[in-house]
């Protein structure tokens, strides 16, 4: 049965239904989502916790610990970091890859309620949780600046209004705003006059609370109408607040002006926004997941005009981040470098065929593939992304295979005299088989990585099915469209008709063929010699691959860098915002940066600082990597501060967006928090030592002061005071604690209490303060308590329950990660870590070990789902093993291109690897199948079939190779936005495609002779132990 011949006898029919699948191919591109890299499914969850004025210790015992012992029983969860700093504990929940993220929300939910029982009383909110990405970085950051309004009303903009106003638009996952905090009013006590008024704090605070209320009145009607009652309850602002009747006592009257300074202000004053030199509050703007990100901006920024109309004549909006030119710059250099691989096969085939219409025939099946392949992407929920691009243009290389290899038959049938419908007939059949052969062993490769899990699953899902659906596509092609038009517009054209291109095409195509006969003939003599460079190109490529340097993915760059401001442990807001200045003013100054936003504190950590470089388009400076170096070497030396530097990337490992200064960290974990804390300066300053590794960021400082106080409890009892009303003193004076809310029409705003920041820059406030005993009695706190000095860490995290210390690095200029990783093995090894403690790397690090124990395992596993396939269709135990022999040189191939350009070995490498093990297969298939045809078919013997099937498979091996070749010769252009991506697939695949293009034509002839051989012995053998048996 010939499968084409309903196509090739409908010619009408076979051409609607190919320009239908054109036409829905490209409306469908026009549909598809843009993105950088595919939506990577790394299902997260964040619990967030605060109870203002708790240590980071208080915070990571009687919150993060309770929290933790509950999540950790989840199902799933393959990781749990946490991290306690002032006043706030964050969780982060990383489940196991394809779990479902909303059934582990409610799971997360059901632990939380189940921790509630176990938290401190005190907390004004139960815990929350978020489901994030991690490997989503924010696609806007908008900065609110003023020169009339505070920072505190610009926040208030930008909560009440911009960010719900932003948070509908079509796309946009969440609006995360910093730099400042809601107004609200600050209720600073003034001990001394607290203790001349014998007032205690938890009266002020119980005054405040009952005084501001909103509660519903009701109404009040008669027969024909009604009221509704209304009272001035609510207390809106400062000057309403100091009015305030605290006590009245024999006719005196005590107001809270009289005990407190009462302001306009905000809720927390240790955090602070900037953009360039200005302050600055940031909306930060995450997408949805699957959104277009392009289309997503878009939408945005036809927002911005409305909104800006909105706002006060004194508030600039402007653009802090914007990735959209960026990754439309990628994109459109992708689309660009598919638009030459398709010119350059199409003008390769031509210069091989030599005639305009015999190269027009293949050349129709690139745009036909390529162009339906998008209507498969967006039925399966895709995006144009740089892998994605990355698999077409490979195909541009692959689907004028199986056209060329059609053509080749149809059109030697027809040189010999057969008419042209005969011809396309009898052709396409007899390479139906073949071409079978050729694309499902280069399919089911990219079905292998599918089922292999991990982070090359992910990563690969749906650059694999891309390339995939294409191949098929081109096979449907090759057996419809391609048959069909061979029929219709070839015609016998004997070689002495040829001139011009066409008489050059044919001398050139007989003198390689001339020269390949003789180098055949001199193989086929010299099998051992050929058989020895085999095993030689084997050994090779192990030892290449061990020697090779290697990382887990490129180096991007995105025009962007993050920056993170550390200072020491315990520094003030006051302290570190003079040194962020510093920082920031050193940025700006570099020749490649456009500009500059961030903030100061927030997470409990008043001492750090995070920031977002914006760098000018890329044919305007260096590299990223370039400009970070400079930095660097520039940055001024800032006593107490550090800045730490690095390329924002697309997919990111737990690094910078979860609290982590570079994607490389290295963890040490223990039960014991005070030995970790003993040995974390000696392993800081063993990683300083190494050449390897640059950027060293560890907390190896004495830790922060703190305050201890010391009460005794039996004095205190003799006194009639209770534990709790001495916590409630300390947490009413110094946790800044919010007693009231204040209800407006668009937001709510808090009544903080606290003592008075004048009263409280030293622990001898402490000696100030005093509580109202049972029988009214003023009983100062140092009456029964001493306050000693102590060392505390301003943060506190855990992993998995354990106490873990992070010291997080970059690589220096040229080393890789394996060689960076094998430096820390060996300086490990050399300080011995004692046993109770457990050091491994984090963030990329710790994928690239994971990806470096599966690569060969993958390569494995892929092997043999091809040997079982060819096994199948070949009814074969050996034959699949000479198709699988022309692997070697192309593997050795790819790794030496990669050596000598000073690359490194990455994922998107391995990716080459991957296409090379199908690519050179569907030669040794072209090959040996007419070499058994040829043996079934004319009784010739091997070796004459073999050497048959050499010669006439030459040139369309040639083709193929070349049109592969030319496929990706675009992906080696640098310079250029996103090449970091692109290069490395195009070097694997050209150089294992050259290198097995000279080794294979020579070897894969004498391996199958050599395994016939072996068949035809192990096949006598049997014969003769059937005739003994007999």
């Amino acid at each position: 049965m010939n499968l084409s011949a309903p196509f090739i006898q409908r010619p009408v029919a076979t051409l609607l239904l190919s320009l239908a699948l054109l036409l829905v191919g490209a409306l469908s591109y026009r549909l598809l989502p843009v993105a950088p890299l595919p939506d990577m499914d790394f299902p997260t969850i964040t619990v967030q916790a605060s109870l203002p004025g708790a240590s980071p210790e208080v915070m990571a015992t009687t919150v993060a610990a309770p929290l933790e012992r509950a999540l950790g029983s989840i199902a799933g969860v393959s990781s749990m970091n946490s991290r306690s700093g002032q006043g706030s504990t964050r969780i982060i929940l990383q489940f196991e890859l394809g779990r479902d993220i909303n059934a582990a929300a409610r799971e997360v939910q059901g632990a939380i309620n189940a921790a509630q029982k176990l938290l401190p009383s005190g907390m004004r909110s139960p815990p929350s949780y978020r489901k994030i990405n991690p490997s989503q970085a924010p696609i806007m950051v908008i900065a609110l600046t003023s020169p009339q309004l505070s920072k505190s009303q610009l926040y208030d903009l930008a909560d009440s209004l911009l960010g719900q106003r932003l948070a509908q638009v079509q796309g946009v996952g969440e609006v995360q705003i910093g730099g400042s905090s809601l107004p609200a009013v600050r209720v600073q006590l003034q001990p001394q006059q607290l203790e001349h008024y014998g007032l205690a704090l938890d009266e002020v605070r119980a005054a405040i609370a009952s005084a501001n209320l909103r509660r519903p009145k009701g109404q009040v009607e008669d027969a024909q109408r009604h009221w509704q009652v209304q009272a001035n309850e609510q207390l809106s602002h400062a000057a309403q607040y100091r009015d305030l009747v605290i006590r009245q006592r024999d006719g005196a009257i005590l107001r809270l002006a009289d005990v407190a300074q009462v302001e306009d202000s905000v809720e927390n004053r240790y955090n602070s926004g900037f953009f360039n030199d200005q302050e600055a509050v940031l909306l930060v703007i995450n997408r949805q997941a699957g959104a277009n990100i392009i289309q997503t901006i878009d939408d945005i920024k036809a927002q911005l005009p409305l909104l800006r109309a909105v706002l006060p004549s004194s508030v600039e909006l402007d653009v802090a981040m914007d990735r959209s030119p960026v990754i439309r710059a990628t994109l459109a250099e992708a689309e660009r470098t598919l638009l030459i691989a398709v010119g350059l096969v199409i003008l390769l085939v031509w210069l091989f065929l030599g005639r305009a219409r015999r190269a027009l025939i293949p050349a129709l099946a690139v745009p036909v593939s390529l162009v339906g392949t998008f209507a498969v992407m967006y039925l399966a929920g895709f995006s144009l992304n740089n892998l994605t691009l990355m698999a077409l243009i490979i195909a541009a290389g692959l689907v004028v295979d199986d056209a060329i290899v059609v053509l080749e038959n149809i059109a030697r049938h027809i040189d010999q005299g057969m008419p042209p419908l005969q011809a396309a007939l009898q052709g396409t059949r007899e390479v139906g088989f073949t071409l079978l052969a050729m694309n499902l062993s280069l399919v089911v490769i990219f079905v292998a990585i599918l089922f292999m899990g991990g982070l090359a699953s992910q990563l690969f899902h749906e650059f694999s099915i891309t390339l995939a659906v294409a191949i098929l596509i081109s096979l449907l092609v090759s057996l419809t469209l391609t048959p069909m038009l061979c029929a219709r517009w070839l015609k016998a054209e004997p070689a002495e008709q040829g001139s011009g291109l066409v008489a050059f095409s044919q001398r050139a195509n007989q003198r390689l063929l001339a020269g390949y006969q003789r180098g055949l003939d001199w193989a086929l003599a010299r099998p051992a010699l050929m058989l020895a460079s085999l095993l030689l190109a084997i050994g090779l490529s192990v030892a290449l691959y061990i020697q090779v340097p290697k990382t887990l993915l490129p180096m991007q760059d995105t025009g962007q860098l993050a920056g993170f401001i550390r200072g020491d442990d315990g520094l003030s807001f006051q302290v570190m915002q003079p040194k962020m200045e510093i920082f920031r003013r050193a940025v700006l100054e570099d020749p490649a940066v456009h500009s500059v936003a961030g903030f100061i504190g927030g997470d409990g950590a008043s001492n750090n600082a995070f920031m977002i470089v914006r760098l000018k388009p890329m044919a305007e400076r260096d590299s990223a990597e370039q400009v970070v170096a400079r930095l660097r070497r520039n940055l001024p030396l800032v006593p107490g501060g550090r800045l730490m530097l690095m390329p924002d990337q697309d997919l990111m490992f737990f690094g910078g967006r979860q609290g982590s200064s570079s994607q490389y960290e290295y963890k040490l974990l223990s039960s014991d928090l005070q030995l970790l804390r003993q040995w974390r300066r000696s392993v800081a300053e063993a990683l300083r030592s190494l050449p390897e590794l640059t950027a060293i960021d560890a907390n190896d400082g004495s830790g922060a002061e703190q305050v201890r106080l010391v009460i005794d409890r039996v004095a205190a009892r003799r006194l009639g005071l209770q534990m709790d009303e001495v916590s409630a003193l300390l947490n009413n004076a110094f946790s800044q604690r919010q007693v009231s809310t204040i209800y407006a029409s668009l937001n709510q705003y808090k009544v903080v209490l606290e003592v008075d920041p004048r009263y409280a820059q030293s622990p001898q406030v402490l000696k100030q303060i005093h509580l109202i005993a049972s029988d009214g009695r003023r009983v100062p706190l140092a009456t029964f308590s001493r306050f000693e000095r102590s060392l505390a860490d301003d943060r506190v995290t855990h992993d998995g329950q354990f106490a873990v210390e992070n010291i997080n690095f970059d690589l220096a200029e040229g080393v890789s990660l394996d060689q960076a990783v094998r430096a820390i093995d060996r300086a490990m090894a050399a300080i011995g870590l004692p046993g109770e403690i457990q050091g491994s790397l984090g963030g990329s690090g710790q994928q690239f070990q994971q990806a470096q124990q599966s690569q060969p395992l993958m390569l494995l596993g892929a092997l043999l789902l091809v040997y079982l396939l060819l096994g199948i269709l070949y009814e074969s135990y050996l034959h699949p093993l000479t198709i699988l022999s022309t692997l070697p040189s192309a593997g050795l191939g790819a790794l030496l291109a990669i050596e000598l350009s000073g690359g490194q070995f990455s994922l998107i490498s391995l990716l080459g690897l991957f296409l090379l093990i199908g690519i050179v297969m569907k030669n040794a298939i072209l090959m040996i199948d007419l070499a058994l045809q040829l043996e079934r078919e004319q009784g010739l013997d091997p070796l004459q079939a073999i050497r048959q099937s050499c010669l006439l498979r030459l040139r369309p091996i040639l083709m193929t190779t070349l049109a592969a070749v030319l496929g990706a010769v675009p992906l080696l252009v640098g310079g250029m936005e996103g090449a970091e991506m692109r290069q490395p697939l195009g070097l694997a695949v050209i150089g294992g495609l050259l290198l097995s293009q000279l080794l294979t034509l020579f070897t894969t002839p004498v391996v199958y002779l050599s395994l016939e051989r072996l068949r035809l012995r192990l096949r006598g053998r049997s014969l003769s132990r059937l005739e003994r048996l007999s």
